[in-house]
């Protein structure tokens, strides 16, 4: 980031989270808002011109939902944006239906604001950010391709997609990775920070990161959450 802060964009189709979500973010020294929709097209439009760095994502819009809208802005280069999907739904077909829209990060909106605050923070440096109660449970789900119902509640305006719709062929490694890359792995598929495995493998945090920056460059991941869905998809995990 170069010192610049965290560019912010907030979509949700209740104005009064969205002015929630500001007055929390816009505390912090390193982040700022700088923009708001209240639909997923409005949210891929505006993703475009103010090119935030992180956008927190609703699910069930009008017009087009949260999960299309993801789908949308991660597929156009031009963007770059990170996407926090924040939803009140702790159901796994939401999250398993985010992830392979390209979402980095997925939390409840019944969470605290340290956990969204935690979030902006990790999606703007390139991890990836999972509410801890559905993070293992889900990404195997995942991994394993397992067919998903329709969520309960409300349709979305958008049909969802199946959760194999767009998704790429079985990945495979660059090149193996070595004893210590597969044991960061398997600390990364715990939801496990870069403090907490520098301490399980008595190393420091910045030898952590550089294997965490090996093992995406060979899984051909953009981020920590989608190296662990690869690493389950190759058994690694």
């Amino acid at each position: 980031m170069s010192g610049a802060p965290i560019r912010v964009l907030l979509v949700d189709d209740h104005a009064m989270l969205r002015a929630g979500f500001r007055t929390i973010l816009d505390t912090q020294p390193d982040i700022t808002v700088v923009g708001e929709a209240e639909t997923g097209a409005d949210a891929v439009a505006k993703a475009s011109v103010l090119r935030p760095d992180v956008i927190t994502m609703d699910v069930q819009m009008p017009d087009m939902d949260g999960i299309e809208a993801t789908r949308l802005i991660v597929a156009d280069p031009e963007v770059g944006a990170a996407v926090v999907i924040v939803t009140t739904f702790d159901q796994d077909d939401y999250l398993y239906q985010a992830l392979d829209a390209g979402a980095s990060g997925f939390l409840l909106k019944n969470g605290g604001a340290e956990d969204l605050i935690a979030a902006v923070r990790a999606l703007a440096i390139g991890d990836g950010m999972l509410a801890p109660e559905v993070t293992r449970r889900v990404l195997a789900r995942f991994a394993a391709g397992s067919p998903t119902a329709a969520p309960a509640g409300p349709p979305a305006a958008t049909p969802a997609p199946s959760p194999a719709a767009g998704r790429p062929p079985s990945p495979e490694l660059s090149e193996p990775l070595t004893e210590r890359e597969a044991d960061v792995l398997a600390l990364l598929a715990d939801a496990r920070s870069n403090a907490e495995i520098a301490t399980a493998l008595f190393i420091g945090e910045a030898t952590v990161k550089t294997h965490v920056s090996r093992i995406l460059q060979k899984l051909g991941a953009r981020d920590r959450v989608q190296a662990v869905v690869l690493a389950y998809r190759l058994g690694l995990a």
